[in-house]
Protein backbone atom coordinates (compact mmCIF):
# COMPACT_ATOMS: atom_id res chain seq x y z
CA UNK A 1 0.00 0.00 0.00
CA UNK A 2 2.98 2.17 1.06
CA UNK A 3 4.69 1.93 -2.39
CA UNK A 4 1.64 2.43 -4.43
CA UNK A 5 1.10 5.69 -2.66
CA UNK A 6 4.94 6.57 -3.55
CA UNK A 7 4.21 5.60 -7.04
CA UNK A 8 1.14 7.73 -7.25
CA UNK A 9 3.02 11.06 -5.52
CA UNK A 10 5.97 10.39 -7.62
CA UNK A 11 3.71 9.85 -11.01
CA UNK A 12 1.86 12.86 -10.09
CA UNK A 13 5.35 14.38 -9.50
CA UNK A 14 6.35 13.68 -12.77
CA UNK A 15 3.36 14.98 -14.89
CA UNK A 16 3.18 18.31 -13.15
CA UNK A 17 6.73 18.26 -13.77
CA UNK A 18 6.13 17.72 -17.22
CA UNK A 19 3.50 20.20 -17.76
CA UNK A 20 5.07 22.58 -15.77
CA UNK A 21 8.32 22.14 -18.59
CA UNK A 22 6.02 22.25 -21.26
CA UNK A 23 4.24 25.60 -20.02
CA UNK A 24 7.85 27.35 -19.70
CA UNK A 25 9.42 26.25 -23.06
CA UNK A 26 5.85 27.15 -24.46
CA UNK A 27 5.88 30.73 -22.93
CA UNK A 28 9.81 31.01 -23.79
CA UNK A 29 8.51 30.66 -27.68
CA UNK A 30 10.01 26.63 -28.68
CA UNK A 31 7.03 25.61 -31.01
CA UNK A 32 6.66 21.38 -31.72
CA UNK A 33 6.33 21.70 -35.97
CA UNK A 34 6.21 19.19 -38.73
CA UNK A 35 9.09 19.93 -40.78
CA UNK A 36 10.25 17.53 -43.93
CA UNK A 37 7.95 14.62 -42.32
CA UNK A 38 9.25 14.95 -38.75
CA UNK A 39 8.56 16.57 -35.72
CA UNK A 40 11.19 19.11 -34.32
CA UNK A 41 10.93 21.80 -31.40
CA UNK A 42 12.35 24.81 -32.34
CA UNK A 43 12.96 28.20 -30.86
CA UNK A 44 11.27 30.66 -31.69
CA UNK A 45 11.16 34.62 -30.87
CA UNK A 46 7.99 35.63 -29.46
CA UNK A 47 6.24 39.51 -31.12
CA UNK A 48 3.48 40.98 -28.92
CA UNK A 49 1.61 43.19 -31.29
CA UNK A 50 -0.67 45.99 -29.70
CA UNK A 51 -2.64 48.74 -31.80
CA UNK A 52 -4.83 51.64 -31.13
CA UNK A 53 -7.08 51.48 -31.90
CA UNK A 54 -7.49 47.64 -31.67
CA UNK A 55 -8.98 45.11 -33.90
CA UNK A 56 -6.39 45.75 -36.51
CA UNK A 57 -5.00 42.14 -38.73
CA UNK A 58 -1.34 41.74 -38.17
CA UNK A 59 0.70 41.03 -41.32
CA UNK A 60 4.00 39.21 -41.08
CA UNK A 61 6.15 39.29 -44.05
CA UNK A 62 3.22 39.94 -46.04
CA UNK A 63 1.29 36.91 -44.79
CA UNK A 64 -2.17 38.10 -42.72
CA UNK A 65 -1.34 35.97 -38.94
CA UNK A 66 -3.62 37.27 -36.53
CA UNK A 67 -5.28 40.65 -35.27
CA UNK A 68 -3.35 43.19 -33.18
CA UNK A 69 -3.52 42.54 -28.95
CA UNK A 70 -2.04 39.23 -29.35
CA UNK A 71 1.49 37.50 -29.29
CA UNK A 72 3.17 35.37 -32.26
CA UNK A 73 5.42 33.08 -32.24
CA UNK A 74 8.11 33.88 -35.02
CA UNK A 75 11.70 32.71 -36.14
CA UNK A 76 14.30 34.67 -35.56
CA UNK A 77 15.71 37.00 -38.02
CA UNK A 78 14.22 40.19 -39.44
CA UNK A 79 10.40 40.38 -40.74
CA UNK A 80 8.20 43.04 -41.66
CA UNK A 81 4.98 43.77 -39.49
CA UNK A 82 2.50 45.23 -41.11
CA UNK A 83 -0.95 46.64 -39.03
CA UNK A 84 -3.96 47.44 -41.43
CA UNK A 85 -7.66 48.51 -40.06
CA UNK A 86 -9.77 49.95 -42.96
CA UNK A 87 -10.26 53.55 -42.70
CA UNK A 88 -6.56 54.00 -40.81
CA UNK A 89 -3.14 54.31 -42.68
CA UNK A 90 -1.01 51.36 -42.74
CA UNK A 91 1.42 51.15 -40.02
CA UNK A 92 4.81 49.09 -40.88
CA UNK A 93 8.01 48.46 -39.55
CA UNK A 94 10.66 45.90 -40.58
CA UNK A 95 12.27 44.73 -36.63
CA UNK A 96 14.59 41.38 -35.43
CA UNK A 97 13.09 38.90 -34.14
CA UNK A 98 15.46 37.21 -31.08
CA UNK A 99 15.03 33.37 -29.93
CA UNK A 100 13.01 32.93 -26.74
CA UNK A 101 12.61 36.85 -26.49
CA UNK A 102 9.59 38.85 -26.03
CA UNK A 103 9.25 41.77 -28.68
CA UNK A 104 6.76 44.48 -28.07
CA UNK A 105 5.52 46.99 -30.93
CA UNK A 106 2.87 49.31 -30.62
CA UNK A 107 1.04 50.50 -33.16
CA UNK A 108 -0.69 54.25 -33.59
CA UNK A 109 -3.03 53.88 -36.58
CA UNK A 110 -4.03 57.72 -38.03
CA UNK A 111 -7.12 57.70 -39.71
CA UNK A 112 -7.18 57.95 -43.90
CA UNK A 113 -9.24 60.99 -43.41
CA UNK A 114 -8.87 63.71 -40.05
CA UNK A 115 -12.13 65.29 -39.60
CA UNK A 116 -12.06 68.75 -38.30
CA UNK A 117 -14.57 70.30 -35.83
CA UNK A 118 -14.58 74.29 -34.39
CA UNK A 119 -13.22 74.91 -31.37
CA UNK A 120 -13.37 78.75 -31.33
CA UNK A 121 -15.70 80.85 -33.25
CA UNK A 122 -14.69 84.51 -32.17
CA UNK A 123 -11.55 85.10 -34.06
CA UNK A 124 -8.47 83.71 -31.97
CA UNK A 125 -5.21 85.66 -31.94
CA UNK A 126 -1.56 84.11 -30.57
CA UNK A 127 -2.74 80.98 -29.05
CA UNK A 128 -0.34 79.18 -26.81
CA UNK A 129 0.02 75.87 -24.91
CA UNK A 130 0.87 75.05 -21.28
CA UNK A 131 3.86 72.77 -20.76
CA UNK A 132 1.41 70.21 -19.89
CA UNK A 133 -0.75 70.46 -22.82
CA UNK A 134 -3.93 70.58 -20.95
CA UNK A 135 -4.24 74.50 -21.15
CA UNK A 136 -4.58 76.81 -24.45
CA UNK A 137 -4.72 80.37 -23.93
CA UNK A 138 -5.21 83.16 -26.84
CA UNK A 139 -6.67 86.66 -27.23
CA UNK A 140 -10.03 87.96 -28.95
CA UNK A 141 -9.88 91.42 -30.40
CA UNK A 142 -12.07 94.29 -28.72
CA UNK A 143 -14.75 95.07 -31.27
CA UNK A 144 -17.06 97.89 -29.59
CA UNK A 145 -19.12 98.39 -32.36
CA UNK A 146 -20.20 94.70 -32.56
CA UNK A 147 -19.81 93.85 -28.70
CA UNK A 148 -20.82 97.08 -26.96
CA UNK A 149 -20.62 94.97 -23.31
CA UNK A 150 -17.36 93.76 -24.42
CA UNK A 151 -18.34 90.05 -23.45
CA UNK A 152 -16.12 88.37 -26.25
CA UNK A 153 -12.95 90.28 -26.00
CA UNK A 154 -10.15 89.78 -23.79
CA UNK A 155 -7.50 86.92 -22.88
CA UNK A 156 -8.73 82.83 -23.08
CA UNK A 157 -8.59 80.00 -21.64
CA UNK A 158 -9.58 76.61 -22.92
CA UNK A 159 -8.89 72.93 -20.97
CA UNK A 160 -8.30 70.18 -23.26
CA UNK A 161 -8.99 68.13 -20.91
CA UNK A 162 -12.62 66.50 -21.10
CA UNK A 163 -15.40 66.13 -18.21
CA UNK A 164 -16.43 62.98 -16.92
CA UNK A 165 -18.75 61.06 -19.37
CA UNK A 166 -16.37 62.73 -22.69
CA UNK A 167 -18.26 66.12 -21.75
CA UNK A 168 -16.33 68.73 -23.28
CA UNK A 169 -15.00 72.15 -21.44
CA UNK A 170 -16.27 76.11 -22.67
CA UNK A 171 -13.76 78.43 -22.82
CA UNK A 172 -13.83 80.85 -19.97
CA UNK A 173 -11.96 84.48 -20.17
CA UNK A 174 -9.22 85.46 -17.50
CA UNK A 175 -9.29 88.93 -18.10
CA UNK A 176 -11.25 91.62 -20.59
CA UNK A 177 -8.29 93.60 -21.29
CA UNK A 178 -7.09 94.32 -25.11
CA UNK A 179 -3.91 91.83 -25.16
CA UNK A 180 -4.35 91.53 -28.99
CA UNK A 181 -0.41 93.18 -29.19
CA UNK A 182 0.65 91.37 -26.23
CA UNK A 183 3.01 88.73 -26.23
CA UNK A 184 2.64 85.38 -23.08
CA UNK A 185 3.67 82.76 -21.97
CA UNK A 186 2.95 80.00 -19.30
CA UNK A 187 4.58 79.67 -15.70
CA UNK A 188 6.24 75.71 -15.21
CA UNK A 189 3.28 74.86 -12.98
CA UNK A 190 0.27 76.36 -15.91
CA UNK A 191 -1.44 78.21 -12.79
CA UNK A 192 0.30 81.63 -14.32
CA UNK A 193 0.16 83.62 -17.50
CA UNK A 194 2.89 86.60 -17.75
CA UNK A 195 1.76 88.71 -20.69
CA UNK A 196 4.15 91.49 -22.08
CA UNK A 197 3.94 94.49 -24.28
CA UNK A 198 6.39 97.68 -24.57
CA UNK A 199 3.33 99.31 -22.08
CA UNK A 200 3.77 97.04 -19.59
CA UNK A 201 3.51 93.71 -18.01
CA UNK A 202 0.90 91.61 -16.07
CA UNK A 203 0.80 88.32 -14.25
CA UNK A 204 -2.21 87.06 -14.41
CA UNK A 205 -3.80 83.95 -12.69
CA UNK A 206 -5.31 81.52 -15.08
CA UNK A 207 -8.11 80.23 -11.97
CA UNK A 208 -9.71 83.83 -12.04
CA UNK A 209 -11.05 86.49 -13.78
CA UNK A 210 -8.88 89.97 -13.87
CA UNK A 211 -10.64 92.88 -14.42
CA UNK A 212 -8.69 95.45 -16.68
CA UNK A 213 -9.06 97.79 -14.27
CA UNK A 214 -7.04 95.85 -11.75
CA UNK A 215 -4.00 94.91 -13.75
CA UNK A 216 -0.74 95.61 -12.38
CA UNK A 217 2.53 96.53 -14.32
CA UNK A 218 4.89 94.16 -12.44
CA UNK A 219 7.38 95.25 -15.23
CA UNK A 220 10.40 95.80 -12.18
CA UNK A 221 9.94 92.40 -11.08
CA UNK A 222 10.13 90.61 -14.00
CA UNK A 223 13.50 89.73 -14.33
CA UNK A 224 12.85 88.03 -11.28
CA UNK A 225 10.13 86.19 -11.73
CA UNK A 226 11.76 84.49 -15.32
CA UNK A 227 14.52 83.55 -13.36
CA UNK A 228 12.56 81.68 -10.94
CA UNK A 229 10.67 80.32 -13.32
CA UNK A 230 14.09 79.42 -14.86
CA UNK A 231 15.34 77.67 -11.83
CA UNK A 232 12.07 75.48 -11.37
CA UNK A 233 12.36 74.07 -14.87
CA UNK A 234 16.18 73.66 -14.56
CA UNK A 235 15.27 71.91 -11.01
CA UNK A 236 12.81 69.31 -12.78
CA UNK A 237 14.92 68.71 -15.69
CA UNK A 238 17.74 67.64 -13.40
CA UNK A 239 15.30 65.54 -11.43
CA UNK A 240 14.14 63.70 -14.24
CA UNK A 241 18.09 63.28 -16.03
CA UNK A 242 18.73 61.58 -13.03
CA UNK A 243 17.28 58.42 -14.51
CA UNK A 244 19.87 58.60 -16.85
CA UNK A 245 23.21 56.58 -16.85
CA UNK A 246 25.65 59.01 -15.04
CA UNK A 247 28.25 59.27 -18.07
CA UNK A 248 25.07 59.52 -20.09
CA UNK A 249 23.54 62.16 -18.22
CA UNK A 250 27.38 64.65 -18.62
CA UNK A 251 26.16 64.80 -22.23
CA UNK A 252 22.66 65.95 -21.79
CA UNK A 253 23.77 68.45 -19.31
CA UNK A 254 26.76 69.53 -21.51
CA UNK A 255 25.20 69.62 -25.15
CA UNK A 256 21.41 69.57 -24.80
CA UNK A 257 18.63 72.14 -24.95
CA UNK A 258 14.67 71.80 -25.02
CA UNK A 259 14.55 68.81 -23.11
CA UNK A 260 10.88 67.43 -23.15
CA UNK A 261 10.64 64.14 -21.41
CA UNK A 262 7.66 61.96 -22.73
CA UNK A 263 4.42 62.12 -20.80
CA UNK A 264 5.39 58.49 -19.01
CA UNK A 265 9.20 59.55 -18.70
CA UNK A 266 11.27 57.37 -20.21
CA UNK A 267 11.95 58.87 -23.15
CA UNK A 268 14.05 62.03 -23.96
CA UNK A 269 13.27 64.57 -26.80
CA UNK A 270 15.92 66.94 -27.53
CA UNK A 271 17.75 69.41 -29.46
CA UNK A 272 21.70 69.48 -29.45
CA UNK A 273 23.75 72.38 -28.76
CA UNK A 274 26.92 70.69 -29.69
CA UNK A 275 28.60 68.01 -30.92
CA UNK A 276 29.35 64.92 -28.46
CA UNK A 277 29.20 60.99 -28.82
CA UNK A 278 26.73 59.01 -26.26
CA UNK A 279 29.46 56.55 -24.91
CA UNK A 280 27.83 52.44 -25.63
CA UNK A 281 28.15 49.71 -23.10
CA UNK A 282 27.55 51.64 -19.89
CA UNK A 283 23.62 49.93 -19.70
CA UNK A 284 22.80 46.97 -19.54
CA UNK A 285 20.76 45.41 -22.92
CA UNK A 286 17.76 45.02 -22.47
CA UNK A 287 16.13 42.10 -24.68
CA UNK A 288 13.43 42.62 -27.29
CA UNK A 289 15.21 46.32 -27.53
CA UNK A 290 14.14 48.37 -30.61
CA UNK A 291 16.08 47.58 -33.60
CA UNK A 292 15.75 50.43 -35.66
CA UNK A 293 18.96 51.98 -36.65
CA UNK A 294 20.15 54.80 -33.73
CA UNK A 295 22.59 58.00 -34.08
CA UNK A 296 24.89 58.13 -31.09
CA UNK A 297 27.22 61.00 -32.60
CA UNK A 298 24.69 63.88 -32.22
CA UNK A 299 25.72 67.06 -34.12
CA UNK A 300 24.24 70.73 -33.74
CA UNK A 301 21.41 71.91 -34.11
CA UNK A 302 19.86 68.32 -34.91
CA UNK A 303 17.37 67.05 -32.89
CA UNK A 304 17.02 63.26 -31.19
CA UNK A 305 15.07 61.25 -28.89
CA UNK A 306 17.13 59.32 -26.33
CA UNK A 307 15.44 56.21 -25.11
CA UNK A 308 16.59 55.97 -21.23
CA UNK A 309 15.49 52.19 -20.78
CA UNK A 310 16.41 50.63 -24.15
CA UNK A 311 19.70 53.46 -24.21
CA UNK A 312 19.01 54.12 -27.51
CA UNK A 313 19.09 57.06 -30.00
CA UNK A 314 17.04 58.20 -32.37
CA UNK A 315 17.36 60.92 -35.06
CA UNK A 316 14.37 63.17 -35.55
CA UNK A 317 13.91 64.50 -39.18
CA UNK A 318 12.72 68.18 -38.14
CA UNK A 319 14.26 70.43 -39.84
CA UNK A 320 14.63 72.78 -36.93
CA UNK A 321 10.50 72.90 -36.82
CA UNK A 322 8.75 72.50 -33.37
CA UNK A 323 8.80 69.40 -32.02
CA UNK A 324 6.10 67.78 -29.33
CA UNK A 325 5.47 64.26 -27.63
CA UNK A 326 2.14 62.95 -28.04
CA UNK A 327 0.70 61.51 -24.83
CA UNK A 328 1.03 58.32 -25.17
CA UNK A 329 5.03 58.74 -25.24
CA UNK A 330 5.21 56.71 -28.62
CA UNK A 331 4.98 59.17 -31.05
CA UNK A 332 5.71 62.69 -32.15
CA UNK A 333 4.32 65.74 -33.75
CA UNK A 334 6.15 67.70 -35.93
CA UNK A 335 4.82 71.13 -37.11
CA UNK A 336 5.78 72.27 -41.16
CA UNK A 337 4.51 74.79 -42.94
CA UNK A 338 1.72 73.74 -44.85
CA UNK A 339 2.39 70.06 -43.11
CA UNK A 340 1.54 68.58 -39.76
CA UNK A 341 3.48 65.20 -39.18
CA UNK A 342 3.24 62.14 -36.53
CA UNK A 343 5.59 59.49 -36.44
CA UNK A 344 6.81 56.94 -34.26
CA UNK A 345 9.54 58.15 -31.86
CA UNK A 346 12.19 55.97 -33.64
CA UNK A 347 11.96 58.05 -36.67
CA UNK A 348 9.52 55.37 -38.19
CA UNK A 349 6.08 55.40 -39.63
CA UNK A 350 6.64 59.61 -40.64
CA UNK A 351 3.08 60.71 -41.59
CA UNK A 352 1.61 63.80 -43.31
CA UNK A 353 -1.76 63.92 -41.05
CA UNK A 354 -2.99 67.48 -42.27
CA UNK A 355 -1.83 69.33 -45.23
CA UNK A 356 -2.88 72.31 -46.64
CA UNK A 357 -3.78 76.14 -44.93
CA UNK A 358 -2.96 76.60 -41.32
CA UNK A 359 -1.49 79.21 -38.97
CA UNK A 360 1.86 77.81 -38.65
CA UNK A 361 3.37 76.74 -36.86
CA UNK A 362 0.37 76.84 -34.72
CA UNK A 363 -0.75 73.34 -34.15
CA UNK A 364 -0.36 71.24 -30.62
CA UNK A 365 -0.90 68.40 -29.08
CA UNK A 366 -3.88 67.41 -26.49
CA UNK A 367 -4.05 65.53 -23.11
CA UNK A 368 -5.64 62.73 -25.53
CA UNK A 369 -4.11 60.86 -28.12
CA UNK A 370 -6.74 60.56 -30.49
CA UNK A 371 -7.15 64.58 -31.31
CA UNK A 372 -5.23 67.44 -31.53
CA UNK A 373 -5.68 71.44 -32.19
CA UNK A 374 -5.01 73.82 -34.79
CA UNK A 375 -5.77 77.51 -36.00
CA UNK A 376 -6.34 77.81 -39.24
CA UNK A 377 -8.48 80.03 -41.75
CA UNK A 378 -8.83 77.67 -44.18
CA UNK A 379 -6.81 80.26 -46.39
CA UNK A 380 -9.28 83.45 -45.80
CA UNK A 381 -8.46 86.89 -45.85
CA UNK A 382 -9.81 89.92 -44.11
CA UNK A 383 -11.03 87.59 -41.44
CA UNK A 384 -9.06 86.01 -38.25
CA UNK A 385 -8.50 82.53 -37.98
CA UNK A 386 -9.95 79.94 -35.67
CA UNK A 387 -9.09 77.09 -33.04
CA UNK A 388 -9.98 73.48 -34.38
CA UNK A 389 -10.15 70.20 -33.28
CA UNK A 390 -8.48 68.03 -35.70
CA UNK A 391 -9.57 64.48 -34.49
CA UNK A 392 -7.07 61.63 -34.80
CA UNK A 393 -9.46 58.32 -34.45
Amino acid sequence: MVKFRILILLSTLLVVGGITTVAILYARGFRLENREDALTISAKGLLVVNSEPTGAQVFVDDKLETATNNTLPLDPGSHKVSVRKEGFVTWEKTIEIQKEIVTQINAYLIPSAPSLTALSFTGVVNPQVSRDFTKIAYAVPLEPAKDKENEKGGLWLYETTNLPLGFGRDPKRITNADLTTFTWEWSPDGRELLVASKSGTYLLPVASFTDSRNLVNIAPQVQKIKAEWELSKNEKTTAQLAKVEKNINKVFQSVTKNIQFSPDETKILYTASGSATIPTGLVKELPGSSSQKQERTIANGKTYVYDIKEDRNFLVESNGNTVYWLPNSLNILITEKDKIIIQDYDGTNRLAVYTGSYIFPYAFPTTSTSKMVILTGFGATGTLPNLYWLSLK
